[in-house]
């Protein structure tokens, strides 16, 4: 017995520790439930809105006081505001904690209502109650409940994703053990068919109560928009609103009201473009998200784990971005790739005749052939076929330790001969100084792919005594556009090579319509709106002679790693977190929970059964699938392309087995498909998208035959792939069974598969079409797995090091433009601004001991002199003088702001008493002698507070219109600080360290500028109309325009070269979209309104539609 063993019989397993911790709720949920069920129908939502009011109750001290210190701002001194806003800020904090203990000591109580909610459904074709307004508004939009006189009558039959259901789900001590562990924040790990979505309407409903909005986060719309309907009269009957954000339009007052309901359903990627779009708002009225209070995401481990490092961006369009080199380059890249394709051919055959002879040193020759022809062409199908013979694996690998020996010293003698050399685990590409000479024609630059040494010729300039300082600046910029031309065209061929060395049509993509769609390498799903980033979408569409896209600039960008972690409060559930419990925890501190089953499992997991090559695999998992048809079986065939699928659909076609295939092409049947995959004799071939969100059920007859067979036909790279395939079978109880099949061929074998098992396999004398099946082999696969997982842990690791630094400066921008937006803080925020000025110019001044200096930039910066002489400036110190400075800045800018309403009051006035019926909102247009900025400020308000509503309105528009230009420009500018800081590796520092600090020096540059911007713009701001008759009406505040802007989550490939060196450029997954049938209610215009107000539909619910 081991130590941890010894560890886990004396104080269990986390499981086990687990459920002891949860049990006790559980008992205390059973016990409340029995006096819930002798309630009446009215007792029981009786009961609800009692635990709204004893929250509510719980929270209201602390909601009093910040509503007399919202009352009492408007009376204090701005630069006194700060403590008000703090004490805000540390009693919102109390009330979160507050609302955390109060939901505790509710949750049993609430649990037992929903659970008793559903029995009741469950039990009744309808349940009647006393109608209130809720219900009468609910009566007029949706089928599952209508009212006759003062009752409400709710059915138990409604439309969810099209289709009619029946409520027919009671909770299973399991599903609230599991709903304990959501409300906690924690991730439930529950197996297939065990009711998530069940699970999850019990946390859902006791953080609903506080009416902070709880987000139900899904994999794909189609999930979202079933699951708000499925589960949403569950809600809805205790007068909690529910909505789904995927029914409405962005940026819609559709889309907020769904944000204001007390349960909103939706997309990840929804939710964080949601938050990308309101902090691109320009009015308060273009907000649709309210605080993150509580998420609870399914397929968790999809979201936060697969899809976690990948950006969502909104992007624009960029002058000249049609400008590209792609097409021009196309060319020169098929005759370097042709001309390797040979050559590596050539090599794979001098290898085979040189490796077969006796002479050592033949041998010799013959192998390092082999690395060459790999190095060259490491995915070509006869080079992998040739390796999976005996000894030739281990001879390759013996090559490739020689030349990586003392740091790669000799591996250029191994590469030379060829035109550029592909890393294959690191998944980048090199072009050698002969594949350089081949697309250089004679006639051109002999240099014109070659990037000039930018350090060493500058450092050459400064030594030239001979140049002016003119001309050496003018020598300076000539190179510094040169490398710049020649980057971008290295970089084109660079990712052309990858376009037509790594990736393959209908493996990695597909062309449809003329488009370039990237398939989801674990769901097999094509992935729309998703380009792959850094050029290589474009030269894939180069590669495909279909339209090659232009070029975006990023106008804000957010992962949904930073996203999700600010929620207040994140838990998720999954069928397979298990394998990830230690990144969750890591990045997200997200507990990973395993739910026990209702029923015990019965599946038969078998061990992998591996074969030498892809054919024979393939052959005798034919064999096998033609076995269980005649056995009855129900059959799922899991592959892990497109390209495997259609080839296994050829071969039974071949052998006359009816068969369905669901793949990234035929993705619209899915439904139909996944529906008749139980069914005695069924062959089903998926890509591994079986392994997400399908509930296969099975008939008392297929039961009997031994139930759903799972076959794998490769082992993926990660170990939770292969566990949500393997757990299509075996829900509650069901028998089944499952086998993965395997080859040596196979990339996680070729890639990462250890010498340990290719020398086992060469001692054992393994022969062609001989097939080994041992609990060893599967467990040295699932270790190589682990390497993988290991490796890509490694990688999100350091990604979220990355981002973090993205993350922290995006917070302070995005917090500044939402004061200037709402208006609340701007005060304080100006004034912050004006000290944070002052150090940097006195600071300036002081270092270099010039008055004269410090008087120009207050004249740039405030418009004014320096509040001292120079004697004043020489003798005291810098901090003196900053707050000297600053005092006098707040008070110029008190003064010309107060100025600006005294000009502005007379006209508002005279406006107002002539107009005042006529017109809401005016435009006052402010000037500060370079532009004009449009002010619109609401007239009533205007005239009440004297002119001070323009002020505050000039100020708002001038922070965000600076703000957002700024902040534009900084993500350009780390754009291209992220690519640059990677080349630092070849000079032994690490880029991280380099791109914090570059990073951090940027962003203090941006917040000086955007500072000096503001406060040149307001201490300059005047209003040149001065007649009544000049001011104009505002027109009603339009929508923001999004229409030329584009959401996009670009697929960063871990196949490309900058992905291996760059961790914030790494592959991502996701779901594809399927529309379901709307179920709202339609009620004729001239019929009664069903909420049984006596009226016609449009006098009532109907008025304004």
């Amino acid at each position: 017995m081991g130590f941890n063993d010894i560890l886990k019989k004396l104080f269990g397993n986390k499981a086990q520790r687990d459920l002891k911790e949860i049990e006790p709720w559980v008992e205390k949920i059973k016990l409340a439930y029995e006096t819930i069920k002798i309630l009446s129908h009215d007792e029981l939502r009786g009961r609800s809105e009692a635990l709204q009011q004893q929250i509510r109750d719980f929270v209201a001290p602390e909601k009093n006081r910040i509503a007399e210190l919202r009352a009492s701002i408007e009376a204090t001194e701005i630069n006194l505001r700060e403590k008000i806003y703090n004490e805000i800020d540390k009693l919102e904090k109390e009330i979160t904690e507050k609302y955390e203990k109060v939901l505790e000591d509710i949750l049993p109580e609430a649990f037992a209502i929903v659970k008793d909610t559903a029995r009741r459904l469950n039990e009744n074709s309808e349940i009647v109650v006393t109608a209130t307004q809720f219900d009468r508004d609910l009566a007029a939009k949706y089928d599952f409940v209508y009212i006759e006189g003062d009752k409400a009558h709710f059915k138990n039959e409604w439309t969810a994703g099209g289709n009619l259901m029946k409520w027919e789900m009671v909770h299973y001590d399991v599903q609230l053990f599991g709903g304990v562990v959501l409300h906690k924040g924690k991730i439930a790990e529950m197996a297939t068919g065990e009711g998530k979505t069940l699970v999850a309407t019990l946390p859902v409903f006791l953080n609903a109560l506080t009416h902070n909005g709880v987000h139900v986060v899904t994999v794909n719309d189609y999930l979202s928009k079933r699951d708000s309907e499925w589960m949403g009269p569950l809600y809805m009957f205790h007068g909690l609103s529910v909505d789904c954000i995927d029914k409405h339009r962005p940026n819609s007052d559709e889309r907020r009201q769904a944000y204001m309901a007390d349960i909103t359903f939706g997309t990840n990627n929804e939710f964080g473009f949601d938050y990308l779009r309101d902090n691109m708002a320009t009015s308060p009225a273009d907000l649709v998200q309210r605080k993150h209070n509580y998420a609870i995401v399914d397929e968790v481990d999809s979201v936060l784990i697969d899809d976690a490092r990948t950006p969502l961006i909104i992007s624009g369009p960029v002058p000249k971005g049609d400008d590209q080199l792609f097409e021009d380059l196309r060319p020169k890249v098929e005759k370097l790739v042709n001309a390797q394709k040979t050559l590596a051919t050539k090599y794979l055959a001098d290898a085979r005749n040189l490796m077969k002879s006796e002479d050592k040193k033949q041998q010799e020759e013959g192998a390092l052939a082999l690395f060459r022809s790999y190095k060259g062409m490491p995915n070509n199908k006869p080079l992998i076929k040739f390796l999976s013979e005996p000894g030739i694996k281990a001879q390759l690998l013996k090559t490739e330790e020689f030349y990586m020996q003392e740091n790669n010293r000799n591996m250029h003698i191994a590469t030379d001969p060829l035109y550029f050399v592909i890393d294959e685990k690191n998944k980048s590409i090199e072009l050698t100084d002969k594949g350089i000479d081949l697309i250089t024609d004679n006639s051109e630059d002999p240099l014109f792919f070659v990037l000039p040494d930018v350090g060493s010729e500058i450092a050459e300039l400064e030594k030239d005594k001979s140049l002016s300082p003119e001309e050496r600046q003018n020598k300076k910029d000539e190179l510094n556009q040169s490398y710049a031309i020649k980057s971008e065209r290295v970089h084109t061929i660079n990712q052309l090579l990858k376009a037509y060395t790594v990736f393959e049509r209908d493996v990695e993509y597909v062309v449809i319509e003329n488009k370039v769609k990237i398939v989801d390498e674990q769901t097999g799903r094509i992935m729309e709106g998703r380009r792959y980033s850094d050029g290589l979408h474009q030269a894939i569409e180069a590669k495909e002679r279909v339209t090659v896209e232009a070029a975006t600039q990023t106008f804000a960008t957010i992962t949904l790693q930073n996203y999700f972690r600010m929620y207040h409060k994140l838990s998720g559930m999954t069928g397979t977190a298990e394998t990830e419990a230690g990144e969750l925890w890591d990045i997200y501190k997200l507990d990973v929970v395993v739910i026990p089953t209702n029923r015990p499992i019965s599946r038969k997991d078998m061990e992998d059964r591996v074969y030498k090559t892809k054919r024979e695999k393939y052959i005798a998992v034919i064999e096998e699938i033609v076995s269980l048809v005649e056995a009855g079986r129900p059959v799922l065939v899991g592959t892990t392309s497109v390209e495997i699928s259609e080839l296994l659909s050829r071969m039974l076609t071949g052998r006359k087995i009816k068969h369905n295939v669901l793949n990234a092409k035929l993705h619209q049947r899915e439904a139909d498909i996944v529906a008749e995959a139980g069914r005695t004799g069924t062959v089903t071939i998926a890509t591994n998208m079986a392994g997400r969100g399908t509930d296969i059920k099975l008939s008392q007859e297929v039961k009997a035959a031994g139930g759903l067979a799972i076959i794998g036909t490769e082992r993926h790279e990660s170990r939770r792939v292969d566990r949500q395939l393997r757990g299509r079978a075996g829900r509650q109880g069901d028998p089944g069974s499952s086998v993965f099949y395997v080859s040596l061929e196979d990339d996680l074998m070729r890639l990462f598969g250890s010498e340990r098992i290719t020398g086992l396999m060469d001692k054992l004398g393994f022969e062609e079409g001989e097939m080994i099946e041992h609990s060893m082999i599967s467990k040295s696969i699932e270790r190589a797995q682990k390497k993988v997982e290991e490796n890509n842990f490694g990688i999100r690791k350091r990604l979220l090091e990355y981002d973090d630094v993205m993350n922290s400066q995006r917070e302070v921008v995005y917090s500044k433009r939402r004061h200037a937006l709402m208006g609340e803080r701007i005060g304080v925020d100006i004034t912050n601004m004006i000290y944070d000025s002052s150090e940097v110019v006195v600071e300036n001044a002081k270092n270099s001991a010039d008055y004269e200096l410090l008087n120009e930039e207050l004249l740039k910066v405030f418009a004014m002199e320096a509040p001292f002489d120079q004697e004043t400036f020489t003798s005291t110190r810098a901090n003196e003088l900053t707050n000297k400075v600053a005092e006098a800045a707040i008070a110029t800018f008190k003064r010309k702001m107060d100025k600006l309403s005294q000009v502005a009051y007379p006209v508002i006035k005279q406006v107002y008493e002539t107009k005042g019926q006529q017109y809401e909102n005016i435009l006052i247009p402010v000037t500060d002698g370079k532009r004009v900025f449009n002010v619109t400020a609401h007239l009533e308000t205007a005239y009440k507070n004297e002119a001070r509503e323009v002020v505050t309105a000039f100020e708002k528009q001038t922070l965000l219109y600076v703000i957002d230009d700024e902040w534009k420009e900084h993500l350009r500018q780390l754009d291209e600080l992220r690519n640059s800081v990677q080349n630092a590796s070849y000079e032994q520092k690490d880029p991280l360290l380099i791109y914090k600090l570059e990073s951090f020096g940027l962003f203090k540059e941006m917040i000086d500028a955007m500072n000096r911007k503001v406060l040149a713009i307001l201490m300059r701001g005047q209003i040149p109309v001065r007649e009544p008759e000049q001011v104009r009406e505002a027109r009603p505040a339009q929508r923001m325009d999004l229409s030329r802007l584009r959401t996009q989550k670009d697929e960063i490939s871990s196949r490309s070269s900058a992905a291996s060196q760059d961790p914030t450029k790494q592959d991502t997954r996701e779901v594809q979209r399927t529309e379901p049938i709307r179920v709202e209610k339609k009620v004729g215009r001239n019929d009664l309104c069903p909420c049984g107000s006596g009226k016609k539909f449009k006098n009532c619910h109907g008025a304004n539609q």
